[in-house]
């Protein structure tokens, strides 16, 4: 049997032509009037999980997800960010942020509460973590819960969370300890539900990409929390960020991939199809082919380093060398492609004519979302430190 490191099963095959057919009928057609517009799809977004069964997908079948695996979650942000890398951002921070984290830090009782509606597309979810003083250094969060009785208070912002205006759910990361020096065992993760008295959520940030997807501040003061929804004991938040670290970072890594190859197919189109100069085709010249051959190379490098990573990644398999490579190598390689995209095309790439330029657009956030690529760089350096000592 021959292996498809990109299709490694006939499920994971059959997925991707699903996926891909489904986001060419309608995913594509409303992508750019949405960027355009800077409002989030809701309804196409449910449909994510009503009619194509999209969410949920690393939860196994007996709690009422897919079954599949982190490949499986790569193909999909892939294939859909080709048509609407913020539509994926959503997705993104739904599907794997939210649900694939809140899935191995709950107990059955959660799960049974809060998983049905988040994978049928019913609610809408988020993660929140990152604040205004504490993005990479996200031990710097000074959000607090302090236990009274059967409940947490909660009490401070967040910043840059993904699904802010829409989302019904978010896991939010919150210090419950008063020790100052104690920055790993501070911190504990709760279930937090929009519509608790206290909550709200900030203006929309007006952002340079990823416009179809809302991001907001989320404000929480004297926010009564259940003790039910503590995930996990107090304390333990820290490893429940770290486990979904390296599929957060594969899966942005996908949307990278999914970018890259849509400038590769936009580009190679127009300069050997559509476009002539002197009457040859724009292919036809050396510094055409340097930008069409290159970017053709890294997306494709990129890519197999992606899925040969994916591959391994599991709840007890963290990965974090590769993981942080595979980020940092795709999210760099989309944003040199969308750009020689827009190169190839002149003053159509500069414009709103072609995708090119919302590409790149959506591109930047990707090497500064789910931690820096300055950061990756730094991560990537201490794991190689603890091999060779």
């Amino acid at each position: 049997m021959t292996f498809d490191l990109y299709n490694p099963t006939e499920a994971h095959q059959a997925l991707r032509e699903v996926v891909r057919a489904w986001g060419l009928e309608h995913v594509e057609p409303q992508a750019r009037a949405h960027d355009e517009s800077e409002t989030f799809n809701e309804p196409l977004f449910r449909r994510l999980g009503s009619e194509l069964g999209l969410f949920g997908v690393t939860i196994p079948e007996e709690d009422g997800g897919v079954g599949l695996d982190a490949v499986a979650s790569v193909i999909i942000i892939e294939e859909l960010s080709r048509f609407d890398p913020g539509l994926m951002l959503s997705y993104l921070a739904h599907d794997i942020l939210f649900t694939n984290n809140f899935y191995h830090c709950a107990n059955d009782e959660q799960r049974a509460r809060f998983l049905p509606a988040v994978i049928s597309g019913a609610s809408i979810a988020g993660m929140a973590m990152s604040e205004p003083g504490a993005g990479t250094d996200v031990l710097g969060m000074t959000t607090r819960a302090v236990r009274r009785g059967d409940t947490y208070v909660l009490n401070g912002t967040k910043q840059w969370i993904t699904n802010g205006s829409c989302g019904d759910l978010f896991l939010v990361y919150a210090r419950t300890t008063d020790d100052p020096a104690d920055r790993r065992g501070a911190w504990s993760a709760f279930v937090v539900e929009a519509c608790s008295p206290g909550f709200t959520a900030g203006r929309k940030e007006e952002k340079m990409g990823m416009k179809s997807s809302p991001t907001t501040q989320l404000i929480f003061e004297d926010v009564e929390v259940p003790s039910a929804n503590l995930l996990g004991r107090e304390g333990q938040a820290l490893k429940h960020m770290m486990r979904n670290l390296e599929i957060e970072r594969i899966t942005l890594a996908a949307q990278s991939i999914g970018i890259a190859l849509r400038c590769v197919d936009e580009m190679s189109r127009y300069a050997i199809t559509d476009r002539k100069a002197f009457g040859q085709p724009l292919s036809h010249f050396g510094q055409i082919q340097r930008l069409l051959a290159e970017s053709f190379a890294h997306t494709m490098a990129a890519r197999a380093l992606l899925y040969d990573v994916a591959r391994g990644i599991r709840a007890d398999n963290r990965q974090s060398l590769l993981a942080a490579s595979a980020k940092l190598v795709a999210t760099g390689a989309a944003e040199v492609v969308a750009r020689n995209a827009i190169q190839i095309f002149g003053g159509h790439g500069y414009t709103r004519d072609y995708p090119v330029e919302r590409m790149l657009r959506d591109a930047i956030l990707l090497s500064i979302g789910g931690g820096t690529n300055e950061a990756m760089q730094k991560n990537i350096v201490s794991d190689l430190v603890r091999l060779h000592r």
